[in-house]
Order: structure tokens, then sequence, then C-alpha cells
């Protein structure tokens, strides 16, 4: 049986990273060395670190005067290097939900901290509109993409201020302007690579001033000099990375997934909102992710939640169970994922609605 795989994260990679990851692992860059036991100073993966930077520019058209990291620690850590790095008096924080109500209060240890607006009100089910941003914050800190409730900010946003974003699950998803933003952050186990590694794309002119001393491991300016190569960087991740980032560029890059990914989307969310067992968390539809699609049983039907879980279990549905803080069920429908995926969770949908 086909399994069609809808986990958050980690999540479904390109075949091409597979496969070619895979062949690294056996024989990297015909040294008969595993990827995984050759030295990060070796010319062979030196080129892979340096192609990858390259083709990450490229593909988001990043514009002079930013640089590209790959970094341990995955986006968690990001949460504390961002204001470690940034924050000098006031940062400006939008709560869209647990991620960033994480990088939230990580923010606190650094400074004060503004919450500009919030959508806890609702379980975090909306993105805020018409906030405020104090024109003496250092930066505003966004999280574009919501993976456990399922809501997305799909534009880039105008502020007064550096903007600062976690795309961790949205990233390549769609064109981004990173000319509006100061920093983007994310960690890579949703649209890039294996669990392992995070990246970050800096405006270099936004680091070095701030009044405290910063640890060497955690300034921006470590990794920025040393070109992501100041310490042993997740070799096996950031090889997967560059498979995926060659796959992108082959595929059409960013433009041609967010075609593919408005489709896959469209689809589902017209099932949902047609079939009468179930609804969508999210009502808005501007606000509705791309990347995660949650929905639940409507009430009449809420005792089949548990039968639906494992009758589209059987027919290999995988890692469509919901998030503990929404219930119901989530499809991650990230760039790898084909619209066949897409296709084959609704027929089971209309299937089990025919069986009720």
């Amino acid at each position: 049986m086909k399994k069609h795989n809808f986990y958050a994260g980690p999540s479904i990679l390109p075949e091409y990273t597979i496969k070619n990851t895979a062949e690294a692992v056996l024989n990297f860059a015909g040294t008969g060395l595993s990827v995984m036991e050759v030295s990060h100073r070796g010319k062979e993966f030196v080129a892979v670190m340096d192609e990858a930077r390259a083709l990450f520019k490229e593909i988001l058209d990043i514009p002079q005067g930013y640089e590209v990291l790959f970094l341990g620690g995955g986006a968690s850590t990001q949460f504390c290097m961002v204001p470690y790095n940034l924050l000098n008096k006031k940062a400006a924080y939008l709560n869209t939900g647990a991620w960033a109500s994480k990088a939230q209060k990580e923010a606190h240890l650094f400074g004060e901290v503004v919450e500009v607006a919030s959508s806890k009100d609702a379980n975090y089910n909306y993105i805020p509109k018409g906030f405020s941003v104090p024109e003496d914050a250092d930066y505003l800190h966004i999280t574009t993409n919501n993976t456990i409730y399922g809501t997305e900010i799909k534009e880039d946003l105008d502020v007064n201020v550096p903007l600062v974003a976690d795309m961790s699950s949205d990233i390549f998803s769609r064109p981004v302007d990173v000319s509006k933003y100061a920093l983007i952050y994310g960690g890579a186990q949703k649209n890039l690579a294996p669990a392992g590694v995070a990246f970050v794309v800096v405006k270099t002119d936004i680091l070095g001033k701030v009044d405290r001393p910063i640890p060497t491991m955690l300034d921006y300016r470590t990794h920025v000099e040393k070109g992501s190569m100041f310490n042993t960087p997740p070799v096996l991740p950031v090889f997967a990375a560059l498979q995926t980032l060659k796959w992108l560029k082959q595929q059409g890059g960013v433009a041609e997934m967010q075609k593919r990914n408005r489709e896959k989307a469209a689809l589902l969310y017209d099932e949902i909102d047609r079939n009468k067992l179930f609804k969508a968390t999210v009502t808005n539809h501007e606000d509705r992710s791309l990347m995660n699609i949650c929905f639940v049983m409507n009430e009449e039907y809420a005792d089949l939640e548990k039968e639906f879980l494992d009758f589209a279990t059987q027919r290999g549905m995988v890692g469509i169970k919901g998030h503990r803080s929404v219930g119901g069920f989530r499809a991650s429908t990230y760039n790898a994922l084909p619209i066949e995926s897409v296709k084959a969770l609704v027929e089971v949908m209309q299937e089990f609605e025919r069986k009720h």
C-alpha cells in the first residue's frame, strides 16, 4: 500500500533528496567514504556548504548585504540568538501560536518585550490585523506559519522597524521579498532537510549594535565571518538541504511551489468545507495556512473522530492526527507532498462520508 506522508515535521522530503543523501551516506563525492565520516574542512564538503549557501540566495533572490547561515540548535536556539544579537532596549512580538509565544518568552531575558497583538483568545485560530508597532522597538518578530493551529501570514509585512521572521514551516513555499526583513530563520525539518540544522538569512549591517557582550557561538558575526564553518556544522542535514535546493531549482523555484501549494490547499479546504462530517478550525480563508491544514469533525459527528483516524490510516494516510492543542486532524502539505496524496486524502474523506 502506498503511504501518503502528512507529518508536520520531521516531514516529507523530495525523493531526489532522499536518494542522493542515501547514496552519499555510502559513498560521498567519490571519496569511498560516507558523508557522515569525512572532514568538514575537506574540499568536498566545503564545496557542499558553499553551493548550498549560494543556491539558497539564488532561489530566494536574496539581495546584496545578506548572508545565509546553516547552524545547529534548531529554530529554538534562534529564539534566544535573535534577542541576544538584536534586542538592545525593546522588542515587539506578534503572538500567533505556541512557537511565537516561546520565542517571545526567551526575549524577556534580554530586555523589554511588547506584545503588539495576540490571537490566544481564540486558541490562535486567526492572524491579528491592524496592530501598531512601537517606533522605538529594535525589531518586530513574527512567525509566518503556525504549524499547530493552521494559520499563515502569506504576505511580507511593511513595518517601520527591522522585521524578524521565523519561517520554519513555509520557507521556499512562496516568493519572499527578503529586502523587507532584517533576519529570517527556521528549522529545516519541514521544507528543506532532516532535523538537525537551522537556516538564518541575516542582513549583516544590523549586527554588532547591542551593548551586551555575546558568547562566541551565539554571535551571528562569528558564523558570518566563518561561512557557517566556525565549528563542525550538521554535515548530513546540510548535504540533504543542498539536494532539496537543487530539486527546488529543477522544479521551477518558489513561484512554482506557490502555484502547487495553492492548488493542493484549495483541493483539501474545498472538501473540508463541502463535506458534512468535517469543518476547518480556521474559518477566515485569508488566514488559512497552505502548509498545515487543520480540521475537526463537525459537532454532531464528534464521536466519529477515532473511527475516521483509523479509517484513514488503514488507507495509507500517515501523520494526520491533529496536535493535542487543537485535536482533530492536520494534513501538512509541504513542497515535497505531491497533489496525488491530497487527492487520496480527499477520496478517503468522501468514502467515509458515504459510509455515514
